[in-house]
């Protein structure tokens, strides 16, 4: 039933309703992405925080090895150094293996 004038109230507060309703959803939308986005950030992170502690493990590793005296000289010959007084010979042409 029309009020007075022909307004229909209910139809009014309804679209009223659906407005504010289209609204909120809107002011969600901002704050939806950002925590989206975050959320992806904060998972390529604990990716590589993780890929970053395996290297520092392998370097560790790697630093207690070349503690060793030893393994410090056997790491110098295989890049070709030797110790002073020492002579190097360079064999060239060597027949390959079977």
């Amino acid at each position: 039933m029309p009020g007075p004038g022909g307004i229909r109230w209910d139809r009014v507060a309804r679209l009223s309703l659906l407005f504010v309703l289209f609204a909120v959803l809107l002011s969600y939308i901002g704050p939806g992405t950002r925590y989206l986005r975050t959320w992806k950030l904060a998972r390529e992170t604990r990716a590589e925080v993780q890929y970053l502690r395996d290297d520092n493990r392998r370097m560790e590793a790697t630093a207690k090895r070349l503690r060793d005296p030893a393994v410090i000289e056997l790491e110098a010959r295989r890049i070709g150094m030797a110790r002073p007084g020492e002579r190097v010979y360079v064999i060239r042409r060597l027949p390959k293996g079977p």
